[in-house]
């Protein structure tokens, strides 16, 4: 019978920390049920120490799949048997693939969040990127922007400076482009906003429960400006709000979750994503404000 899980249903999940505000596992299922697939979907918290042997769990559970969110993504890679030379290249997995014990490692940020450029009419070409953070996320965005020839400046802590300044290098050194890495502090966003045209949050800064935090005062923005938060629980962000009072254009991190869970469920599955039904699913589970 379709739905009930059995010794046949086959799992896929996420790891995370914390876990509690994704909405993947809400958007898998709904997926999973759309195609009438026999697979389930689960959040799991996993915490930094605990990571080895959560990938080891994987193999000993024969679990199809996972997603991989903050913070494990580049720490993952480690634990893997095969890494997509698109991951390796980006430095970052978010999405495994078991195949009779052999994880391969992935990367579909990248991919969702140049789709979600294109969706709302802007091609990254020539303009001045802010990109925040130097995190995994960060890393798959800060590449395919530098791919498509941005003028682009990441920002991070003081403390992790040094992450920055390495993926600054390599892309300027791969790619042949424009990419600088300064400390993210009030006096160096407020140098740079005032002629950027895209802002990109790539940090946790503003995400559920921490909802009104944000990474980028309102005095700072303005008008002309186009800022993407990949957070995406809320929506919209803090930041996204007084970006909107601002007269910027926003583009929330719902339509990225989106676009990269679409190519996760299809390496998993075989099957082509029901991405409307995935679509609704999130904006079904935000309006509830759902949580699990």
């Amino acid at each position: 019978m379709r739905g009930t899980i059995s010794g046949k249903t086959v799992v896929c999940g996420i790891i995370g920390d914390p876990i509690g505000h994704s909405l993947s596992p809400i958007m898998q299922n709904k997926a999973f049920k759309k195609l009438g697939l026999g697979y389930v979907y689960v959040p799991f918290r996993v915490r930094k120490g605990d990571l080895k042997k959560a990938v080891d769990g994987v193999r000993g559970l024969s679990i199809r799949g996972l997603n991989i969110t903050i913070p494990h993504k580049v720490a993952v890679m480690q634990f893997l048997d095969r890494i997509d030379p698109l991951a390796e290249e980006i430095g970052a997995v978010n999405t495994i693939v078991n195949d009779s014990g052999t994880l391969t490692g992935y990367n579909t940020d990248a991919t969702g969040f140049l789709q979600t450029l294109h969706d709302n009419k802007i091609q990254p070409a020539g303009k001045k990127v802010l990109l925040l953070g130097a995190g995994g996320a960060a890393r798959a965005i800060g590449n395919i922007l530098a791919q498509e020839r941005a003028n682009l400046t990441i920002f991070n802590r003081k403390m992790e400076l040094s992450w920055a300044e390495d993926i600054a290098y390599r892309l300027a050194h791969c790619y042949g482009t424009d990419v600088n890495a300064v400390e993210l502090s009030r006096e160096n966003l407020k140098a740079a906003i005032a002629d950027a045209e895209i802002l990109v949050n790539a940090t946790s800064v503003g995400m559920h429960p921490d909802d009104d935090q944000t990474p980028v005062t309102a005095d700072l923005l303005r008008a002309g400006l186009t800022v993407f938060d990949i957070v995406y629980n809320p929506s919209p962000t803090r930041l996204l709000k007084e970006s909107t009072d601002a007269g910027a254009k926003t583009i929330s991190g719902l339509e990225m979750l989106v676009q990269q869970g679409a190519i996760a469920f299809e390496k998993w599955t075989g099957k082509a994503a029901p991405v409307d039904v995935m679509r609704q699913a999130v904006l079904s589970g935000l309006s509830q404000n759902y949580e699990n």
